[in-house]
């Protein structure tokens, strides 16, 4: 048991990167004000961006390479594309993501700083954590992390089903309105996660490969990512009942604001499991979205950094601490200056990545297909036709989305 659980470690990476603003916020805002009528966007947008995930750890395993390394092999023009990408969406994402924990961070302490302020500190803290600690830290706080917020989730779901009086409805619905179209789009957009995360789950396997001594093989990273996956769709579901228990026809709306936001989404669990739980599920949801902002901040200099390699050779360019600070000082900046709506920062990002995961969708699956993936572990008829079925699904949602705003 012992070496089962060692061995797990990207997969749960991957669900604490996702099991964020997708769920804490998307989740939980799509059941207040839709209850449960975007339940099918839920399970479709899993189905559909799975294959593409999948094939991260089984290429990067199968081959040695991570994808970033793939990208390389198909050319420069898309390593260079991927390199625009990337520059041009992480500082949304990473300030998506630290200002509502930064706004659970003021929730939970009750210290009268601003929100903007807390965003500053929750950076400042988790860069010092990662040039200390790196992947080691992260593989072992996420396996306790998503444990405490699946079970304090489901405590809370199943509570709230046992004391509810309100009805609800399961019809499924397709938003028309272009208000309610653009939050569909958003909430496809992160959930379970952007695509562009399938290369920070390579990277991730590519570590474990070695601290595993290269012992991770092919089938048990895709083990490994396979539960992580199934438990995002768990706790998105989770969530995405608690709005709709504790807010749905209710008449109430969450806020926009960081710190309005979090004592709502808080007061939702203590208003189905009791005041003496506010503490526990604070730090719950504090701990996974600081998670969240850690891994994210991780990630994206890893990327860059190695991205940079490639195109410009080992330079300052291709130093992880550069592409840390520069994306800390950016995602300051934006908060501070730009932007004072989490809500507007949350649905930006969330639409760009959406528009954006085609690219990643195509790439990934080119790479596996190719000559340099091992014949034994490309995918078969099944899997590149469930692919090509997703592509098309990503792609005809973002040409309706650029067609409606139009």
């Amino acid at each position: 048991m012992i070496s089962f659980i060692r061995k797990l470690g990207p997969g749960l990476l991957f669900a604490g990167a996702a099991i964020g603003v997708s769920h804490l916020v998307q989740s939980t805002r799509a059941g207040a004000d839709f209850g449960y009528a975007l339940l099918w966007a839920l399970f479709v947008i899993h189905l559909f961006k799975y294959p593409f995930f999948q094939f991260a750890p089984r290429y990067t395993t199968a081959t040695g390479e991570n994808l970033i390394q793939g990208y390389q092999r198909l050319g420069k023009p898309l390593l260079w594309a991927y390199f625009f990408l990337t520059i041009t969406t992480m500082f949304t994402i990473q300030a998506a993501v630290t200002l509502v924990t930064a706004g659970l961070a003021s929730y939970l302490f009750g210290i009268a700083i601003s929100v903007k302020i807390w965003t500053v500190i929750i950076i400042i803290i988790s860069g010092l954590i990662l040039i200390k600690g790196r992947y080691g830290f992260l593989d072992k706080l996420m396996k306790v992390i998503v444990v405490v917020l699946t079970l304090t989730s489901l405590t809370a779901v199943i509570v709230a089903f046992t004391h509810t009086t309100n009805s609800f409805s399961l019809e499924q619905v397709i938003p028309t309105e272009t208000a309610s179209l653009a939050f569909l789009i958003a909430f496809l957009g992160w959930m379970p996660a952007p695509l562009d995360v399938s290369v920070w789950q390579s990277l991730w396997t590519n570590e474990k490969q070695k601290q595993l001594h290269n012992t991770f093989s092919t089938k048990q990273s895709i083990f490994d990512f396979n539960v992580g996956y199934v438990g995002t769709i768990l706790t998105g579901v989770l969530f995405m009942s608690l709005g709709v228990l504790a807010m749905y026809h209710s008449g109430e709306h969450f806020s926009p604001k960081a710190g309005v936001f979090a004592g709502q989404l808080i007061n939702m669990y203590t208003k189905h499991l009791g005041s003496f739980t506010g503490i526990l599920v604070a730090i719950a949801a504090f701990t996974t979205m600081f998670s969240t902002t850690i891994t994210t901040l991780d990630a994206s200099p890893r990327v860059m950094s190695e991205t940079s390699e490639y195109l410009f050779g080992q330079n300052i360019f291709s130093k992880y601490w550069l592409w840390l600070s520069v994306l800390g000082v950016g995602t300051i900046l934006i908060v501070l200056f730009y932007v004072s709506n989490m809500g507007l920062m949350v649905k930006i990002a969330t639409i760009v990545s959406f528009i954006t995961a085609p690219f990643y969708a195509i790439a990934n699956l080119i790479l596996v297909s190719g000559k340099n993936m091992p014949e034994k572990w490309r995918p078969g008829l099944f899997l590149k036709i469930w692919s090509v079925l997703g592509i098309l699904f990503l792609i005809s949602f973002s040409v309706w989305y650029l067609i409606t705003l139009i």
